[in-house]
Protein backbone atom coordinates (compact mmCIF):
# COMPACT_ATOMS: atom_id res chain seq x y z
CA UNK A 1 0.00 0.00 0.00
CA UNK A 2 2.72 2.61 0.80
CA UNK A 3 4.36 1.98 -2.66
CA UNK A 4 0.64 2.62 -4.08
CA UNK A 5 0.27 5.59 -2.15
CA UNK A 6 3.71 6.96 -3.09
CA UNK A 7 2.74 6.61 -6.73
CA UNK A 8 -0.46 7.91 -6.74
CA UNK A 9 1.19 10.79 -4.82
CA UNK A 10 3.38 11.43 -7.55
CA UNK A 11 1.41 11.09 -10.51
CA UNK A 12 -1.50 13.48 -9.03
CA UNK A 13 1.64 15.84 -7.87
CA UNK A 14 4.06 15.52 -10.86
CA UNK A 15 4.47 19.22 -10.98
CA UNK A 16 6.40 19.37 -7.43
CA UNK A 17 8.05 15.88 -8.21
CA UNK A 18 9.45 16.75 -11.35
CA UNK A 19 10.51 20.43 -10.07
CA UNK A 20 12.20 19.15 -7.47
CA UNK A 21 14.40 16.32 -10.44
CA UNK A 22 14.98 19.47 -12.26
CA UNK A 23 16.58 21.20 -9.25
CA UNK A 24 18.73 18.08 -7.90
CA UNK A 25 19.92 16.46 -11.46
CA UNK A 26 20.40 19.12 -14.01
CA UNK A 27 20.81 18.00 -17.44
CA UNK A 28 20.55 14.17 -15.97
CA UNK A 29 16.64 15.39 -16.31
CA UNK A 30 16.28 14.48 -19.36
CA UNK A 31 18.47 10.68 -19.18
CA UNK A 32 15.64 10.26 -16.33
CA UNK A 33 12.91 11.34 -18.45
CA UNK A 34 14.17 9.41 -21.49
CA UNK A 35 13.82 6.07 -19.39
CA UNK A 36 10.64 6.71 -17.99
CA UNK A 37 8.62 7.26 -21.31
CA UNK A 38 10.94 4.67 -22.67
CA UNK A 39 9.57 2.25 -20.16
CA UNK A 40 5.95 3.46 -20.09
CA UNK A 41 5.83 2.30 -24.28
CA UNK A 42 8.63 -0.19 -24.46
CA UNK A 43 7.37 -2.48 -22.21
CA UNK A 44 3.73 -4.23 -21.25
CA UNK A 45 4.34 -5.26 -18.06
CA UNK A 46 4.92 -1.09 -17.33
CA UNK A 47 1.71 0.82 -18.98
CA UNK A 48 1.08 2.25 -14.80
CA UNK A 49 4.19 5.64 -15.59
CA UNK A 50 3.19 8.94 -16.22
CA UNK A 51 3.15 9.36 -19.71
CA UNK A 52 0.17 11.88 -20.58
CA UNK A 53 0.77 14.06 -17.11
CA UNK A 54 4.65 13.67 -17.54
CA UNK A 55 5.18 15.37 -20.76
CA UNK A 56 2.68 17.89 -19.87
CA UNK A 57 4.17 19.23 -16.87
CA UNK A 58 7.84 18.66 -18.44
CA UNK A 59 6.77 21.57 -20.98
CA UNK A 60 5.57 23.66 -18.04
CA UNK A 61 8.92 23.29 -16.36
CA UNK A 62 10.59 23.79 -19.75
CA UNK A 63 8.85 26.71 -20.09
CA UNK A 64 10.59 28.55 -16.86
CA UNK A 65 13.42 27.74 -17.86
CA UNK A 66 14.09 24.41 -16.01
CA UNK A 67 14.76 22.41 -19.65
CA UNK A 68 15.59 23.40 -23.37
CA UNK A 69 12.00 22.89 -24.84
CA UNK A 70 13.89 21.92 -28.18
CA UNK A 71 16.11 19.31 -26.81
CA UNK A 72 12.96 18.26 -24.80
CA UNK A 73 11.26 17.66 -27.68
CA UNK A 74 14.10 15.30 -29.10
CA UNK A 75 14.76 13.30 -25.90
CA UNK A 76 10.81 12.52 -25.78
CA UNK A 77 10.05 11.76 -29.14
CA UNK A 78 13.46 9.34 -29.18
CA UNK A 79 12.05 7.64 -25.83
CA UNK A 80 9.05 7.07 -27.35
CA UNK A 81 9.92 6.10 -30.42
CA UNK A 82 12.59 3.85 -29.39
CA UNK A 83 9.83 2.12 -26.85
CA UNK A 84 7.60 1.15 -29.02
CA UNK A 85 10.50 -0.25 -31.60
CA UNK A 86 11.33 -2.48 -28.62
CA UNK A 87 7.89 -3.55 -27.58
CA UNK A 88 7.26 -4.04 -31.55
CA UNK A 89 10.99 -6.55 -31.31
CA UNK A 90 9.10 -8.17 -28.46
CA UNK A 91 5.68 -8.87 -29.92
CA UNK A 92 7.73 -9.88 -33.21
CA UNK A 93 10.12 -12.58 -31.03
CA UNK A 94 7.29 -14.08 -29.10
CA UNK A 95 4.49 -14.54 -31.64
CA UNK A 96 5.89 -17.23 -33.30
CA UNK A 97 6.34 -18.84 -30.24
CA UNK A 98 3.22 -18.15 -28.62
CA UNK A 99 0.50 -18.60 -31.71
CA UNK A 100 1.24 -21.98 -32.64
CA UNK A 101 -1.08 -24.19 -30.95
CA UNK A 102 -3.38 -25.42 -33.76
CA UNK A 103 -6.05 -26.38 -30.85
CA UNK A 104 -5.92 -23.36 -28.78
CA UNK A 105 -8.94 -20.85 -28.81
CA UNK A 106 -6.87 -17.73 -29.28
CA UNK A 107 -3.05 -18.46 -29.35
CA UNK A 108 -3.27 -20.46 -32.81
CA UNK A 109 -2.45 -19.79 -36.34
CA UNK A 110 -5.50 -18.55 -37.66
CA UNK A 111 -5.51 -15.49 -35.19
CA UNK A 112 -1.87 -14.70 -35.79
CA UNK A 113 -2.70 -14.44 -39.20
CA UNK A 114 -6.37 -12.16 -38.69
CA UNK A 115 -3.62 -9.81 -36.60
CA UNK A 116 -1.35 -9.55 -39.23
CA UNK A 117 -3.96 -8.61 -41.37
CA UNK A 118 -5.63 -6.21 -39.18
CA UNK A 119 -2.47 -4.33 -38.93
CA UNK A 120 -1.31 -4.61 -41.90
CA UNK A 121 -5.07 -2.65 -43.08
CA UNK A 122 -5.66 -0.59 -39.52
CA UNK A 123 -2.12 -0.64 -37.92
CA UNK A 124 -1.03 2.81 -39.17
CA UNK A 125 -4.09 4.65 -37.49
CA UNK A 126 -4.34 2.18 -34.07
CA UNK A 127 -0.44 3.17 -34.06
CA UNK A 128 -1.08 6.93 -33.70
CA UNK A 129 -4.72 6.72 -32.11
CA UNK A 130 -3.19 4.46 -29.45
CA UNK A 131 -0.73 7.18 -28.47
CA UNK A 132 -3.01 9.17 -26.78
CA UNK A 133 -4.79 6.41 -24.47
CA UNK A 134 -2.81 4.73 -21.44
CA UNK A 135 -2.86 0.98 -21.59
CA UNK A 136 -3.38 0.64 -25.50
CA UNK A 137 -0.01 3.00 -26.47
CA UNK A 138 1.96 0.17 -24.72
CA UNK A 139 -0.46 -2.43 -26.23
CA UNK A 140 -0.99 -1.90 -29.22
CA UNK A 141 2.81 -1.79 -30.69
CA UNK A 142 3.71 -5.38 -28.82
CA UNK A 143 0.60 -6.54 -30.72
CA UNK A 144 1.83 -4.97 -34.42
CA UNK A 145 4.92 -6.87 -33.56
CA UNK A 146 3.02 -10.10 -32.67
CA UNK A 147 0.99 -9.90 -35.96
CA UNK A 148 4.15 -8.73 -37.95
CA UNK A 149 3.30 -5.45 -39.34
CA UNK A 150 5.44 -5.12 -41.99
CA UNK A 151 8.54 -3.14 -40.58
CA UNK A 152 8.54 -0.18 -42.67
CA UNK A 153 4.54 1.04 -42.57
CA UNK A 154 4.92 0.49 -38.37
CA UNK A 155 8.73 2.88 -38.47
CA UNK A 156 6.65 5.21 -39.85
CA UNK A 157 3.27 5.45 -38.48
CA UNK A 158 5.41 4.48 -34.93
CA UNK A 159 7.59 7.97 -35.35
CA UNK A 160 4.44 10.23 -36.50
CA UNK A 161 2.47 9.10 -33.45
CA UNK A 162 5.58 10.14 -31.18
CA UNK A 163 5.69 13.15 -32.65
CA UNK A 164 2.23 13.72 -32.65
CA UNK A 165 1.62 12.83 -28.65
CA UNK A 166 4.95 14.51 -27.36
CA UNK A 167 4.27 17.67 -29.55
CA UNK A 168 0.79 18.09 -28.69
CA UNK A 169 1.57 17.55 -25.08
CA UNK A 170 4.42 19.38 -24.30
CA UNK A 171 3.74 22.26 -26.04
CA UNK A 172 0.26 22.12 -24.62
CA UNK A 173 2.03 22.59 -21.20
CA UNK A 174 5.15 24.77 -22.42
CA UNK A 175 2.26 27.46 -23.51
CA UNK A 176 -0.08 27.20 -20.92
CA UNK A 177 1.41 25.11 -18.10
CA UNK A 178 2.19 28.48 -16.40
CA UNK A 179 -0.86 30.51 -16.88
CA UNK A 180 -2.23 32.00 -13.49
CA UNK A 181 -5.33 29.23 -13.64
CA UNK A 182 -3.58 26.24 -14.56
CA UNK A 183 -0.81 27.08 -11.67
CA UNK A 184 -3.22 27.36 -9.08
CA UNK A 185 -4.66 24.01 -9.70
CA UNK A 186 -2.26 22.27 -11.46
CA UNK A 187 -2.82 19.22 -9.50
CA UNK A 188 -6.53 19.30 -10.89
CA UNK A 189 -5.67 20.15 -14.23
CA UNK A 190 -2.86 16.63 -14.46
CA UNK A 191 -6.28 14.31 -12.98
CA UNK A 192 -8.15 16.54 -15.89
CA UNK A 193 -5.53 14.83 -18.21
CA UNK A 194 -5.36 11.27 -16.96
CA UNK A 195 -9.50 11.27 -17.03
CA UNK A 196 -9.25 12.74 -20.39
CA UNK A 197 -7.04 10.29 -21.48
CA UNK A 198 -9.13 7.39 -19.82
CA UNK A 199 -12.11 9.07 -21.43
CA UNK A 200 -12.23 7.05 -24.90
CA UNK A 201 -11.61 3.56 -22.85
CA UNK A 202 -14.50 4.22 -21.02
CA UNK A 203 -16.46 5.18 -23.28
CA UNK A 204 -15.59 1.83 -25.76
CA UNK A 205 -16.52 -0.51 -22.63
CA UNK A 206 -20.04 1.49 -22.54
CA UNK A 207 -20.62 1.28 -26.15
CA UNK A 208 -19.65 -2.85 -25.53
CA UNK A 209 -21.90 -3.52 -22.71
CA UNK A 210 -24.62 -1.51 -24.59
CA UNK A 211 -24.43 -3.64 -27.66
CA UNK A 212 -24.04 -6.56 -25.27
CA UNK A 213 -27.45 -6.30 -23.40
CA UNK A 214 -29.36 -5.55 -26.40
CA UNK A 215 -28.72 -8.57 -28.10
CA UNK A 216 -29.66 -10.29 -25.02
Amino acid sequence: MDYLAAFIDIVLHLDKHLAVLVQHYGTWIYAILFVIIFSETGFVVTPFLPGDSLLFVAGALAALGGMNIGLLLAVLVAAASLGNMLNYQIGHFLGPKVFHWENSRFFNTVALSKTHVFYEKHGGKTLVISRFLPLFRTFAPFVAGIGAMTYSRFTFFNLTGAIAWVGSLTLAGYFFGNLPWVQKNLTAVILAIVVVSLLPLVIAWWQHRAIASNSL
